[in-house]
């Protein structure tokens, strides 16, 4: 897909990929924030980041949360170290076109089956996969590649390895390079989410994976595993045990950094999902009206009144609609227009 429309894939590719914090109290700065801790006050451009992943702790003001959402940073609420996420924000993409797109794929069982050969197609770059390959022999493929990046892990670092240790309660008895695996594996969720949200996908509506609301996260965030968190983790293994799920983390990060990913991310996701590549009239105003639905003519006009054909909303160049907001039939001196997106 062509990178020339910055409209049409938002900023996200540009931006830092995660900012992980816990124990600290994060306030609004100069329309940026500021984490205060122990150590003092740090200043963070929040234009810049994807994802900010609050660990335990934390405490956040309103107008931070109100900074960082127009910046179009996404917010998590996450377990300590960032291995568990709770709960999330949303991204700055106002149209629903994409998530139609996702839907519409995953709703036709042709379409779908393309979109998973696809993504099957990204990890076995050298093979065909459309060419006499069913999906039971795709996801064999898979799990062939995946045990083969452990053992050369494992061989090339010479860290000890007798499978995958996950789920609830295995923590305490995981190993080093179990605990460095799930550590690297959650910054690589966070940034694929706070990615999949900010261009306007679902989350939870899977091609491979499927029933849980990280679904096309998993997806995604699997083409990435054997290139960045398995070797980050291993790595951060061999050179000692202590404090090793943030070594893996921020190990990840700098691979996001190194190897482009949210730049291949947001590539990666158009191409399995066959975006067209077109303009989204809510990018420069996100309060436009929505269209409304029609069973005979598909989509009407919204913000007209049917009855008489009159707008409701005049579209005047460089002003936002008035809005009464207070019940009262008057302006609200306070009310910001942009706001009125959900």
């Amino acid at each position: 897909m062509s990178n020339n429309n910055l409209r049409t894939l938002p900023k996200v590719r540009d931006s830092w990929s995660y900012l992980y914090v816990d124990r600290c109290r994060i306030e609004v700065e100069d329309k940026s924030i500021a984490i205060l801790d122990t150590e003092g006050k740090t200043p963070v451009p929040c234009a810049a980041i994807t994802l900010l992943m609050l660990g335990p702790g934390s405490t956040i003001t309103h107008a931070a949360i109100r900074a960082l959402a127009d910046n179009g940073c996404m917010v998590a609420w996450t377990g300590e170290e960032g291995v568990r996420m709770y709960a999330f924000g949303t991204g700055e993409t106002r149209s629903a076109r994409n998530l139609y797109r996702q839907i519409a794929r995953w709703a036709d069982p042709d379409q779908r089956l393309a979109v998973v050969k696809a993504l099957y197609a990204l990890r076995f770059p050298k093979k065909d996969v459309n060419k006499h390959t069913s999906l039971k022999q795709l996801r064999g493929m898979e799990g062939a590649r995946v045990r083969h990046s452990y053992a050369e892990m494992s061989l090339l670092t010479g860290v000890p390895w007798f499978g995958r240790i996950v789920g609830k309660g295995n923590w305490e008895r995981a190993d080093p390079v179990n605990r460095a695996l799930s550590a690297a594996n959650s910054a690589l969720y966070g940034v694929c989410h706070a990615a999949i949200v900010s261009l306007g996908y679902s989350p939870a509506v899977g091609f491979i994976h499927t029933g849980k609301q990280l679904s096309f996260v998993y997806d995604i965030a699997d083409l990435y595993k054997t290139q960045i968190s398995i070797p980050a983790a291993f790595l951060i293994a061999a050179a000692g045990e202590d404090d090793i799920d943030s070594r893996a983390r921020r190990a990840c990060r700098d691979a996001f950094r190194e190897q482009r990913i949210l730049e291949r991310i947001v590539d990666d996701i158009e191409r399995v999902l066959r975006a067209p590549e077109e303009p989204d009239a809510y990018a420069d105003d996100a309060a436009l009206p929505g269209g409304l639905w029609d069973p005979v003519e598909g989509i009407v006009a919204g913000g007209i009144n049917h009855a008489t054909g009159e707008e409701t909303v005049t579209p005047t160049p460089g002003m936002a609609p008035t809005i009464d907001m207070t019940g009262r039939g008057g302006e609200d001196d306070d009310f910001d227009p942009n706001e009125v997106a959900w």
